[in-house]
């Protein structure tokens, strides 16, 4: 039987942008400015580097094999902010232990890959098809979207919805390309009784009422989940825990989990700063049993707010 494997999920950390104006006044055109008016007026209260830094400590205090992250590492994507992201994640864990995908602050603008997104590379690189060597990464045409890590009984999927959308807008899309091969992965993984767990930044289902920050084809990925299946999606994008599910093949539900911005402060309004811990353990059957709880900002540290157990479908039995 498989070892028990633990991983933990946090989303839309928003490191701070440096004081004062860019260097750079022309890096502000467009809607990169929007975001810096957005930035001074309100986000820097409510983004605070602090907060997140309690929270890296309580995931390290509980020891996962794995951390990942849904998107949102930066704010306007400025060529300082990916550097200075670079360095964080550096300090956060080494790229086989921390797995990230972007999100559409990361996209504000579209910015040349070796000095935008490709500083992140090493953890948005899957793993080879065989010795464990890297495949190669994603790229600046979307190419290498998916990416697939194998950590234990895990399948982790990472899947990108950042695309740089018009001023006001905040929505996202997979795309064709990226979307048939999501479909050929998850049906391959889950033909090896694996527990698939796609990441991504937008929800795979319209949180709330607008449109404004949705999924443009988010009905195509619906379908891709109904045909193959998934065992767990993860997201971020919308600032607050949230839990849904979608149907997959054979009338089986697939749980959709958001999380809260991994650096809210819970002074400024809105849901404090909390991180998902999963904990995935065969069952004798050949099945899963997921648990899961929420981590949450508190005022005197953090305290589980809400825990679950279920269990997952059957893995096929070797012939």
């Amino acid at each position: 039987m498989q070892p028990v494997f633990r991983f933990a999920h946090l989303s839309d950390p928003h490191l701070p942008l440096l004081p004062g104006w860019p260097a750079r006044l022309h890096h502000l055109a467009g809607k990169r400015l929007l975001g810096f008016i957005s930035w001074r007026r309100k986000r820097h209260r409510v983004h605070r580097p602090e907060v997140l830094a309690r929270l890296l400590d309580d995931i390290a205090a509980h020891r996962p094999d794995h951390l990942v992250m849904t998107g949102d590492l930066v704010n306007i994507a400025l060529p300082d902010e990916f550097e200075r992201a670079r360095a964080w994640l550096e300090r956060v864990g080494p790229p086989d232990r921390v797995t990230v995908v972007p999100g559409n602050h990361d996209a504000t603008v579209r910015v040349p890959w070796e000095s935008g997104l490709g500083l992140w590379r090493p953890w948005m690189t899957g793993d080879g098809a065989s010795g464990g060597e890297p495949e190669a990464g994603p790229s600046d045409d979307g190419a290498g979207f998916p990416f697939l890590r194998l950590r234990g009984p895990v399948a982790f999927i990472g899947v990108s919805t950042a695309v740089p959308s018009p001023p006001l807008l905040a929505t996202g899309a997979v795309g064709a390309r990226q979307a048939a091969l999501l479909e050929t992965m998850l049906g391959e993984l889950g033909g090896r009784g694996l527990f698939r767990v796609v990441l991504m930044h937008h929800p795979p289902l319209r949180v709330g009422r607008s449109e404004r920050k949705a999924l443009t084809d988010r009905r195509r990925i619906q379908g891709i989940l109904a045909r193959t299946g998934a065992e767990l999606v993860l997201h971020g994008h919308h600032h607050r825990n949230h839990v849904a599910s979608l149907p997959g093949p054979g009338g089986s539900t697939i749980p959709v989990m958001g999380v809260a911005s991994a650096s809210a402060d819970a002074a400024a309004g809105g849901q404090p700063a909390s991180w998902n811990r999963f904990t995935v353990a065969p069952l004798t059957d050949g099945g899963w049993r997921l648990a899961g709880a929420v981590r949450t900002c508190g005022a005197d540290g953090f305290h589980t707010d809400g825990a679950f157990e279920i269990d997952c479908g059957r893995r096929p039995i070797p012939a």
